[in-house]
């Protein structure tokens, strides 16, 4: 099964069930396209590497302005335990003070504006919530 983005119910979900102001952390598990998949018509052909470069810089000030901040990003070395079929080629920790700040950032105007990079980039992902024990 692939995945790309979350529904409506899910991040719904997410908010309701996740105790409220406390951090959160994003561990986003990222598979590139070897071409981008432009369905929005406003990018120049590049690799979904390149389209997730993209992506990122135009997030960044999105992520920052939400009270986020990148804590890691590295690629995946080895599947020591795990389906050995996925190779993600980005691991990222992405901190935000709490899951409505999440919300909010991926449900603005800016934020929708710039999320066809990350679309046409990736052939599939994973976005999974962490909280501290």
């Amino acid at each position: 099964m692939i995945y790309i983005e979350p529904d409506e119910d899910g991040l719904s979900g997410f908010v309701q069930s996740y105790p409220d102001a406390t951090p959160v952390v994003m561990l986003n598990l990222l598979r590139f396209r070897a071409a981008a998949e432009d369905t929005e018509g406003s990018a120049e052909p590049c690799s979904g590497a390149e389209a997730y470069t993209r992506y990122g810089l135009a997030v960044e000030p999105l992520v920052a302005a939400s009270g986020g901040s990148v804590l890691w990003q590295g690629s995946q070395a080895s599947m020591l335990i795990g389906p050995q079929d996925k190779d993600w080629h980005l691991v990222v920790l992405v901190k935000y003070p709490s899951a409505q700040a999440f919300v909010d950032m991926v449900g603005s105007d800016d934020y929708r504006a710039i999320v066809f990079h990350r679309t046409a980039a990736l052939e599939d992902s994973r976005l999974i919530a962490l909280t501290e024990l």
